[in-house]
């Protein structure tokens, strides 16, 4: 009975973390439990200081129901979000916010094989001067780039661990429980949860940064295919441009669409004299001329715009394919490259209308993420709060001063 009551107190805690806030009846049907149980089992997470009373529900006629939300420092997540240049660690608490500052580091994973153990000493170094005790960190989401095995918690691409798992490694020293994923799943999963993609049934989501991630949602659900690597949308190879790709082959769409070569391009045509509010820009910090090209554009520099065009345009040759193969109900463009905003929009479309069959793309929305850049911190962290009834947790870690059992 015991374990049946927490297992519930437990669900309860992350049906309102993904949706903020539920009246006794939305949680009674999401729960699949009686109301008068369901009641019960509210009024005990109330006396145990885990959720609280938000208030009435707008009026829709009839009477108000009061709705009931999370107690915002609960617990918390420590979510790092990796790409294959820099590393974000945040702390976010039960209501999605910040608790103090984001750490960013330095991390190249090509070519470093002490990646993992610098990334076990900046997770541990940041939450020990967060000064949040680990009994109220439920657990640590990490999304990175490659080939990831979720299951055994194994990167195919990166991070290698000098025993074990990357996971088992992780856990050994932080001894908080971890879970890992593809940084493009991740992405997803927080457009999914909390983004664009909410209550959508089939959804592509792209992940724009040093490459073109994907993460797919069909029929409601994360798709992650056989072995957990579908979405590897910047490996198709769509050009016979011959240039080498990081995955080895080459005409890959990356080779034409990643934010590496509209640097590399920007920085090729300001030596040949192109025109540009942009002077001075080098391929030692790649972020840095990246932000710098997005900024320029957004504010109208012709260079900076063509450049965006260009590779806009042929990230919707890549679209246009997966519309073709999954006819989706929307797009939705996220990651590092959103920040770029609007730019995307026009080129992608005509490439759209050039490449797919009008009848299969007529329906196929397109948005720009609200999350932006923080998609995959935010995903991180749904990573772990999606798995927060299968972790292993002590009964403290969902109760506040009095205890869950």
């Amino acid at each position: 009975m015991f374990d049946k009551q927490f297992a519930y107190k437990r669900n309860i805690v992350k049906q309102l973390y993904f949706a903020g806030e539920l009246s006794c009846a939305e949680l009674s049907g999401l729960t699949h439990k009686s109301v008068p149980h369901t009641t019960r089992v509210l009024n005990e997470l109330i006396s145990e200081e885990v959720v609280i009373e938000k208030g009435y529900a707008s009026s829709t006629g009839g009477r108000r129901p009061q709705v009931y939300t999370l107690k915002a420092d609960l617990m918390y997540t420590v979510s790092v979000a990796m790409d294959q240049l820099i590393t974000r660690i945040a702390l976010l608490d039960m209501h999605h916010n910040y608790i103090g500052e984001v750490k960013r580091v330095e991390l190249p994973l090509a070519n470093n094989p002490d990646a993992l153990t610098q990334l076990a000493d900046h997770i541990s170094d940041f939450i020990q001067k967060t000064g949040v005790s680990s009994d109220k960190i439920i657990g640590i989401g990490i999304g990175m780039p490659g080939f990831i095995d979720v299951i055994k918690g194994v990167n195919h691409s990166f991070l290698k661990a000098p025993q074990g798992s990357i996971v088992s490694y992780l856990e050994s020293i932080v001894k908080i429980p971890v879970l890992i994923d593809n940084d493009a799943s991740l992405v997803a999963l927080a457009e999914q949860k909390l983004g664009a993609a909410r209550d959508r049934q089939n959804v592509m989501v792209l992940n724009i940064g040093w490459g073109i991630g994907l993460g797919m949602v069909l029929n409601g659900s994360l798709f992650r295919g056989h072995n957990g690597f579908a979405g590897e949308l910047s490996h198709i190879p769509i050009f016979m441009n011959g240039k080498l790709c990081s995955c080895g082959k080459s005409g890959c769409l990356e080779t034409e669409t990643s934010l590496v070569v509209v640097a590399e391009k920007a920085v090729r045509g300001l030596r040949e004299g192109r025109a540009s509010q942009l002077q001075g820009l080098t391929l030692d910090d790649v972020e840095a001329t990246a932000n710098a090209i997005m900024e320029a554009a957004l504010h109208g520099d012709r260079f900076a715009v063509e450049l965006f065009s260009e590779t806009a345009y042929n990230i919707g040759r890549g679209v246009a394919t997966l519309i073709h193969l999954l006819n989706p109900e929307l797009i939705v463009l996220s990651g590092r490259g959103s920040l770029a905003g609007k730019l995307w929009m026009a080129p992608i479309q005509q490439a759209i209308n050039e490449h797919c069959i009008p009848k299969i793309a007529e329906d196929t929305e397109i948005k720009i993420s609200s999350l932006g850049f923080q998609a995959e911190i935010i995903g991180a962290a749904a990573l772990v709060m999606e798995h927060c009834d299968t972790l292993s947790l002590s009964t403290h870690q969902l109760a506040g001063p009095a205890q869950i059992v």
